[in-house]
């Protein structure tokens, strides 16, 4: 299960990334190619080059969480930028990445500032 929750951050990796890749090289693209640290509390997603697969990297306290998502019909809409750089989403644009959306919904509803309604 992602947990979403205590996530500070979550990073899409733009271009494609080889799906053979599992946690080392995966890890190896974070540190290396991204410079970002591995075992912050973030969310590290991958999608491949025909955009049916996604795989998702995070650090747990003792381990790494390996998670893997294979489309059968569709494809993901990935954002279109170069390879080797991210893409930092909410927690909210992940989801409807994950549900087949676009990661910016013209039409959805909009965050309410609470400051400002009370």
């Amino acid at each position: 299960m992602i947990s979403r929750s205590q996530t500070i951050k979550v990073y899409l990796a733009t271009g494609s990334t080889d799906m053979r890749k599992s946690f080392n090289g995966l890890t190896a693209i974070v540190q290396e190619c991204f410079k970002l640290d591995i075992f912050s509390q973030s969310i590290f997603v991958f999608c491949n080059k025909t955009k049916n697969r996604i795989k998702i990297i995070q650090w747990d306290n003792n381990g790494f969480w390996l998670h893997y998502k294979r489309l059968e019909k569709d494809k993901f809409k990935w954002p279109k930028t170069n390879a080797c750089s991210t893409v930092e989403i909410s927690d909210r644009q992940l989801g409807w990445l994950l549900d087949g959306l676009e990661i910016n919904q013209k039409e959805a509803h909009k965050k309410i500032d609470i400051k400002k309604v009370v």
